[in-house]
């Protein structure tokens, strides 16, 4: 194993941040939004290097692109981090026996953390943050896309923690090769769980290489559903903000469902979209609603690679439905359990979309946008987990601990005796 000397060193790291103090980890997370604003210049400098090597075409361009006022908004999201209450410690669960033996279930850190990640250099940054408030030390896998954004971002945040005098293995960053992904990927005993962030392929790649546990995000198919008794002004801002927001995030919309009984209102619905060139995908139905409606140049017939897409761009697909049973088992079809939105006014129709949909995150009449740690009030997020062991949703400080059980007596042994008499 190549990477045993580092895996080795970084879980000697993750031991030490266990005994930190809380006060001096809010200090060193206060210290380091502080030197990200600094090193600024720096940052932008080799976050162009990654961006010159890049088609600007690329959707994972935006993505890449950092700016001062990124940057000025990752070190706020730091800051808050530091403000937040420890995730450490807290008891969830207690009880007393009748024997006098004290339970409590308390949480803790996982300890080692793996995060391979694709053209997003903010998440290096995010990723630290978090894991170092909860107590772990990480291991990024970053996208060679981002090599050079990562690398400056990974030496201002070991600039940081020699001045504390904190191991710098607290956060490790790896190469490129793809034989390195394969040995995070398989470090048993050495990294306690991995964690994805990227396109389909990337999560498909982890979960079917891993050994070690994994937590899936990142891949978004999210629908938004235009219902019979759906507002057109509700429905008009919802769809547009869900797109056209940022196109190249995972919250973003990929796909309107239309029931037939509102085919009528489809332009108007997407009038808005016209002003960002947003490419129309529309089967039959919908496609004859626009035709002449929507610009020809970016209205296109839909086919079987439209549903189920994550477009990253500015790119949408609609379909028309015959009404509610028909849109939620498209959805299921078709969704990547990320996030789904119904519009409409029917109250007791939203209930039973809320119930029925089978997604992270549920909206009625909300965009989908707002899947994000820091719009749920939990700070910054590690990712936003698509399954449902352990975490699911906003993975934020609380989802990115375990726990254990401590228990306290005085002398205290187990008698046996009577379960044996019991079984003769």
């Amino acid at each position: 194993m190549i990477l045993k000397d580092t895996f080795v060193n970084t879980r000697r790291a993750a031991a030490a941040l266990n005994l930190l103090e809380e006060k001096t980890i809010n200090e060193v997370l206060t210290a380091l939004a502080d030197q990200a604003e600094e090193d600024c210049q720096y940052i932008l400098e080799e976050n162009r290097r990654d961006l010159d090597a890049m088609d600007k075409s690329d959707p994972k361009y935006d993505r890449l692109m950092l700016t001062e006022k990124r940057i000025k908004d990752i070190a706020s999201d730091i800051r808050k981090v530091a403000t937040l209450p420890s995730p450490l410690g807290r008891t969830l669960w207690e009880d007393v026996r009748p024997n006098g033996m004290k339970i409590s279930k308390v949480s803790v850190p996982f300890g080692v953390i793996g995060i391979i990640y694709e053209a997003r250099p903010n998440v290096t940054f995010d990723v630290f943050s978090l894991c170092f408030k909860a107590g772990s030390a990480c291991i990024l896998k970053g996208g060679k896309e981002a090599q050079y954004s990562n690398a400056a971002i990974i030496e201002v945040i070991n600039k940081v923690l020699i001045k504390f005098g904190i191991n710098s293995n607290s956060v490790t960053l790896l190469g490129n090769d793809r034989a390195i992904s394969t040995e995070l990927l398989t470090a048993v005993g050495y990294v306690d769980l991995i964690i994805p962030r990227g396109s389909k392929n990337l999560i498909n790649y982890v979960r079917d290489n891993a050994k070690v546990p994994v937590i899936e995000t990142g891949a978004g198919i999210c629908h938004a559903y235009f219902h019979t008794d759906g507002d057109i002004e509700k429905g008009k801002k919802i769809i547009f903000n869900g797109k056209t927001r940022r196109v190249s995030v995972c919250n973003a919309i990929d796909s309107v469902i239309i029931d037939k009984s509102r085919i009528a209102d489809l332009p108007a619905l997407f009038a808005p979209l016209k002003d960002k060139s947003v490419i129309v995908y529309a089967d039959e139905v919908c496609y004859d609603a626009l035709n002449g409606e929507y610009p020809n140049e970016l209205l296109k017939h839909a086919d079987a690679e439209s549903w189920g897409t994550e477009f990253l761009d500015y790119k949408l697909s609609v379909k028309c439905v015959k009404g509610y049973s028909e849109a939620v088992e498209h959805i299921a079809s078709y969704s990547s359990k990320h996030s789904e939105a119904i519009i409409t006014e029917n109250s007791e129709v939203a209930e039973r979309f809320s119930k029925e949909v089978d997604a992270a995150c549920v909206y009625c009449n909300v965009s989908t946008a707002f899947t994000d740690g820091g719009q749920f009030g939990f700070g910054a997020e590690i990712g936003i987990s698509t399954q449902k062991l352990h975490a699911r949703g906003p993975m934020a400080l609380n989802e990115i601990t375990s726990y254990k059980y401590i228990i306290r007596g005085n002398g205290q042994t187990r008698d046996d005796s009577t379960i044996q008499k019991c079984c003769q």
